[in-house]
């Protein structure tokens, strides 16, 4: 079993992640941005580690990894999936809610991964999974700057699962659809059920599902499947990419 790194891992999807990974063997360090007060009580109630920086800011991500490595050990698995929103229809939108969606969502594909991708290929094994998004798939009114983050992690995923496949590295990206998480929860109740009658299977998801295909694509049995873009959606939307 080797060392996993979670980003906004303490909360949400994140959360359902780390414990996956936790249960499933792996020594866990979760990731979080701000909230120190939920991230000590997940630490508490899970016996997982958690780190405190921006994954948008390259420094803090290089010397914050450098630490995990320092106190646990190799990452073998990165889970790039903290995310953020800031919604806005385009017309509206201000440069700085685009540009912090971005440096967030896809900015840190570089400055997460990059800290660990050499140690990654000097053992020869790695495994990275990248969370989309349905929206990344489809795009979303009202969220060009999401969607656009979301997919370019696509893009992203792709291209590095090509570079690093022949170095013992899979890099595969799952893209949820709307999933029961305090995020979703604090939609309004009328649009929320407008949603769920778009979804086929007539719910929402849940993030232990998002986790239990973590834990696959984390797992020496996912060895020969890179580069792949998993659509866990419920139906909403069938995308072969």
């Amino acid at each position: 079993m080797g060392i996993a790194v979670v980003t906004g891992g303490t909360r949400g999807i994140g959360a359902a992640i780390s414990i996956g990974l936790r249960d499933a063997g792996h020594t866990v360090a979760a990731t979080f941005a701000g909230n120190v007060e939920k991230a000590e009580a997940f630490r508490a109630e899970t016996g997982i580690a958690v780190y405190q920086w921006d994954v948008a800011d390259a420094e803090a991500c290089a010397t914050g990894l450098a630490k995990v490595e320092a106190e646990l050990g190799p990452v073998d698995i990165l889970v790039n999936n903290a995310g953020i929103t800031r919604d806005a229809m385009f017309h509206k939108l201000s440069f700085d809610a685009w540009k912090a969606v971005i440096s967030t969502n896809l900015d840190s594909m570089f400055t997460m991964t990059k800290p660990v991708i050499e140690g990654m290929r000097a053992r020869s094994f790695g495994r990275i999974v990248n969370i989309s998004s349905i929206n990344g798939q489809k795009g979303q009114m009202g969220q060009t700057n999401y969607s656009a983050a979301k997919a370019g992690v696509i893009g992203f995923t792709k291209a590095l699962a090509q570079e690093s496949a022949f170095k013992g590295i899979t890099v595969n990206c799952i893209c949820p659809g709307y999933i029961d998480t305090d995020m979703v929860a604090a939609v309004p109740e009328e649009v929320l059920k407008g949603i769920i009658k778009g979804i086929p299977v007539g719910r929402l998801g849940k993030a232990e599902e998002i986790a239990a295909l973590t834990v696959y694509l984390a797992s020496p049995a996912a060895g020969f499947m890179t580069g792949a873009v998993l659509t866990i959606n419920g139906g909403q939307y069938i995308a072969n990419g």
